[in-house]
Parts: structure tokens; sequence; C-alpha cells
């Protein structure tokens, strides 16, 4: 058919049509390619989630290609009425999209990793892997597409009046709508219910973030929140969200049951255990082993998830929702060991309660005005100390002081506001010290040095804007001033020594395990951390939140956010607006982040 003599309007009504018709064999062929996704993912063993994988199947597909069709053609309908120029456009668009969909399903079988900009040039930037090689080989059908787009593009033109008088349009459309609202609609009754037939297929499918509403619900009377938390503590064996241990922990080594102390002193930087800011901690430091290299696992109070559990920061939601405890615990309540649970704050930050100690009693404390909260704390824990037997305990004790240093900040007209806040911090650094010095006489009267560990370290630094990117505080970036802390250890029958090497957070579990609970599992196996006192070179050391994950070398500091967009800081941390990432080391670290995920995940 020839357009010469039509007006404007009906070319681009036809063009209209056309396009419509277009993008539902695209969704078609969209749909064909994604199950391969389908089957990389284990079969949902329940009809109803069998029933959800197509719904969502159908729904998922026919909402991503006809919403790029909206986006990118529709509009390019009223500017570009050429109907050659157009379908040729839309030709090159189909292939292009069906092309990447194809390299994502390759990806998503090889790595379990969906497409983001970092994971593409990951992949591709190193022509030598035998995964870049696979990859490219998909290129490859790539004019095969676009002549298959070219002869449908073709077809529906010709048809494109009889397909029309079927009036099959409008119930298709329905179709995809109704699949597309029931699919988030039972995943959002299935996320609340804990259904994880279900839940376990939120990331089958690329571009997929499944709706969840557990606040509306709550809020609208649907949901009963506790019932909403019994459930949670019923359901928290069938769900398979991680696979942590990813093997079953072996003891073939002899145990030592000395007891187990760690203190955590919070917001607290390395670079103030010195002699002038903390005489009592450095002075502790020189005569045992002292981790001078030391990074916590997170910018933020989850530097304590990493602390426990060995694992990265993002998989907390994870780990909190199926109820799994940190191993080191899990082993410590094997060996019968006590619990002995403080904290300046009675544990107000609920990473504790429902995540680290879920389940655990606190030793909690009636606090009053006669002296600080911390002090309270460790009488408490002193008393609490004196009265265990000869069964091996371990205990935490949170000392909070630091956390509110800006209560310490002078009021000297004279100084600016950073100066002040910087002298309100090392006067709270101070007053933690005379508490740390508390700490370890209570430990020599109670005679405890000789079977005992005693770790001092933190959940996280504080910054005072090194960086000169208006940083304050914590929680805003993974530069070293709001990452490394202390890490001292009192370990009996090991020698005082000064360790420079880099270590973690991620690493003290497995040195407890290891070294005095008799594990001979490989660490790998259920931690991202590896033995403290292994002072072999290390590629990079792993920092995050649940927003952004930080690989940080010698050199440089890659802070890679979720939707995988990055940003290049060297060891200063001041950004590197035309420096490429290490893509090896970038390609450990996202294997690292999915590693403990079961493959359905």
């Amino acid at each position: 058919m020839v357009d010469n003599g039509n007006t404007y309007g009906e070319r681009v009504s036809r063009l209209v049509g056309w396009g419509h018709w277009f993008a539902f064999f695209n969704i078609i062929a969209a749909m064909l390619i994604g199950t391969r996704y389908i089957t990389q993912s284990p079969w949902p063993e329940t009809l109803l989630g069998q029933l959800y994988l197509a719904v969502s199947w159908v729904g998922h597909f026919g909402f991503l290609v006809f919403a790029l069709y909206l986006l990118v053609l529709f509009p390019l309908t009223f500017v570009i009425p050429s109907r050659k120029l157009f379908r040729l456009l839309a030709v090159c668009f189909a292939t292009v999209g069906l092309t990447i969909l194809l390299v994502d399903t390759q990806t998503y079988q090889t790595i379990n990793l969906h497409l983001t900009p970092v994971v593409w040039e990951v992949l591709f930037s190193d022509e030598s892997s035998r995964i870049s090689t696979d990859l490219q080989h998909l290129f490859v059908v790539l004019p095969l597409i676009f002549l298959l787009q070219l002869a449908l593009s073709e077809w529906v033109w010709r048809k494109q009046r009889k397909l029309s008088h079927k009036h099959v349009g409008r119930p298709i459309s329905a179709l995809f709508f109704v699949s597309f609202i029931a699919s988030h609609l039972v995943y959002v009754w299935a996320d609340a219910y804990f259904y994880n037939p279900i839940t376990a297929q939120r990331a089958n499918f690329p571009l997929s973030y499944p709706m969840t509403a557990k606040s509306f619900m709550e809020r609208h009377g649907l949901l009963d929140r506790e019932e909403y938390l019994q459930r949670l503590e019923q359901n928290q064996d069938s769900i398979e969200l991680v696979r942590y241990p990813l093997e079953h922990i072996e003891f073939n080594r002899r145990a030592n049951p000395l007891n187990i102390m760690i203190v955590s002193v919070n917001n607290l930087r390395s670079d103030v255990l010195t002699e002038a800011s903390m005489p009592a901690m450095h002075q502790f430091a020189n005569s045992h082993q002292n981790f001078t290299n030391h990074y916590s696992s997170s910018n933020d109070s989850f530097g304590i998830f990493g602390l426990f559990y060995g694992l990265p920061s993002s998989y907390a939601s994870s780990i909190r929702t199926q109820g799994s405890k940190p191993i080191l615990i899990d082993t410590l309540i094997d060996k019968n060991y006590q619990f002995g649970l403080f904290s300046g704050d009675n544990f107000d930050e609920p990473l504790y309660g429902e995540t680290v100690f879920r389940g655990m009693s606190f030793n909690g404390i009636a606090f009053n005005d006669t002296e600080s909260a911390d002090s309270q704390a460790i009488n408490a824990w002193a008393k609490w100390a004196q009265q265990q037997g000869k069964k091996p305990w371990f205990s935490y004790l949170e000392l909070t002081t630091v956390d509110s240093f800006t209560a310490y900040s002078d009021t000297n007209k004279n100084q600016s506001a950073e100066e002040k806040l910087k002298a309100g911090y090392l006067k709270s650094v101070a007053t933690a010290d005379l508490e740390i010095k508390t700490v370890l006489e209570q430990i020599k009267a109670l005679e405890l040095e000789d079977n005992t560990v005693v770790v001092i370290t933190s959940n996280h630094a504080t910054e005072f804007n090194e960086t000169g990117s208006n940083s304050w505080g914590s929680n805003s970036n993974f530069s070293q001033y709001q990452l490394k802390v202390p890490m001292v250890i009192q370990w009996p029958g090991k020698i005082a020594a000064e360790y420079q090497h880099r270590t973690s957070h991620l690493d003290l579990s497995v040195t407890i395990l290891q070294d005095l609970l008799g594990v001979s599992s490989n660490p790998n196996d259920f931690s991202s951390g590896r033995n403290l006192f292994d002072e072999r070179n290390r590629r990079w050391i792993l920092a995050g939140d649940s927003r952004e994950l930080a690989l940080i070398t010698t050199k440089n500091t890659t802070v890679i956010d979720k939707f995988g967009n990055y940003k290049l800081y060297d060891a200063n941390y001041q950004r590197l607006q035309d420096d490429n990432p290490t893509l090896p080391v970038l390609m450990q670290g996202l294997t690292e982040l999915q590693r403990f995920y079961a493959k359905s995940n």
C-alpha cells in the first residue's frame, strides 16, 4: 500500500495501529526468549507457585515490551510520520532489545546476575575470558534477528487491516494487563505470608521489582503485625533465601574452650588510638595483637552484622527474614557457652534483637543518673562475669559514649563549628578510654587474662570532612575516615605483635571459629572473610550497606550502587572521572554479593 495522498492524521493513525501489533509480536518473541530464565531457575514445587510463574512470565514481558514501545517508539510516531523511516527505526530498536535480552539470559545462566552497566563492562572488557567469548558469540544472531524483524515489520504492515478486523487486540491487551497486576498482587500476599514458592521467584526476570506492601496492609487492617511476627518465627526454617553456610561445617581441629569477650566502642576511629588520645587503649594495643590497617564491613551500624556473620551487609535483610543466627553464635551455643549481652543503650539498635542476637536474652540494665550508662553496663558485666562458673562464656559489651560525642563539644566562641566537633569527639574518646581501662582492670581483678580472648573494636568510624566532600559523621561515603576502626585482641598464648596487613570485620568470626572452636571447613563455605592472622596480600577489602558496595584496593575504591552504576575514587577518596575500575576486582566483588544466595533468588 502507498501512503501518497494520505493526510498526516491518517498516516499517524496507521503507524500507531502498526506499532501496537509490532509490539505484540515482539512481546511473544521476548516471552519465548524469556523461557531460558525459567529453565535456569528451580521449578516451583506447588501448583500456586507454578501458576504465579506463568502469570508473571506473561505479565512481566508484556509490560516490559509494551512500556518500552510507549516510552520510545510511540512518541516518535508523531515526529516521524514517514512509514519507511519509522518502521526501520522500530526494527533496529526491537533488534537491539531482543539481542540484549538474549545476552542477559546467558549472563543469568552463567553468573546468576542480570545485566547492569557495570556487569556489562565487566563481562565484555576482558575479551580473553571464556565468559566474554561465549557472550560475544550471541551477537552472531543479531543480523538474523534484524532480518526477522524486517520480515515481521512488512508482514504486519500488509496484514494490519485483517488483524484489526479479528477484534482480538483488546482481549490480548486485557490478558497482559490482568496478568501484570495479578502477579504483583499475588506477590504482595506471598511476601506478607512467607510463601516461599512465590517469593523465591522475585529476581528470575530482568528489571523485575515485585511489589511489597506490608506497611500498607497493616495500616488498612489487612495484616496483623503480631501474627506476622509469629509467622516470621514459624517460617524461618522454611524460607530459603540465603545458603548460610554453603556446606556443612566440619570440626576436625582441637577446640580451645577459652572465654570470649567482644567490646564494641561505637563510632571509634582507628587514628585516635594514640598515647595522647587513648593512653589505656594504646598501652593495651602495644601489649597484645594490634591490627593497624583494619576496616569495618560497613560505614553504619551494620558493621556489627559483618563482624558476627562474616558476610557483607547486602545479605542482612535476607538473613533477618529467614532468621539465621551467625554461625559463630550457633557454634558457641552447641558448645554450651554461657552468654552475657550488655549495652550502654540496652541494644536500642534493632539489628541486635532482630538479627544478630535474635531470640536471645539481653542482660537489661535499669539505668539511673548516678553515673554514665556505659559505666553501669560495665558494672553489670563485671557482676555477671564474677558469677560464671567453670563453663566457658561469651560476652558482648557495647559502649555508646562516642556515639554521643556532640554532647562533649566546647562552648568556646573562638572555635569554629568544625573545631568544636573535633574537640567534643576527642573528649568523648578520652572518656571511652577510661571506660576501657575499667573493663581491663575488671578482667585482671577477676583473673580472666589467661583464659579469655578479649576483642576491642568498633562498628564504624566517623568523618570530619577529611575528604572535602562535605561529609560529616558516618553513612555517607566509604572512605577510610568512616571505615577504619581499631581491632585489638588479647589472645592467651599468642605473642604481642603489630599487624600491618589489611584486615576486615568479615575476618573475625573466621578467626574465632578456626583458632578457638575447632572449625576445619574452608572459610569460603561460611564467610566472605579469612583468618585475621593470615598475612597474605588480598586484592580487595569489601564494605557496603543496603544501597551500595565498596571494593577497596590499595590504590582506589570502587563504589557500585544497586542499579549497577559505579564511581571510582583514589586512595584519598577523590573522584576519578576518567578512569575505569579494575574489572577482575569488580567481577570478584559482584560474585561475592551473589555467592550465598540460592539459585532461585
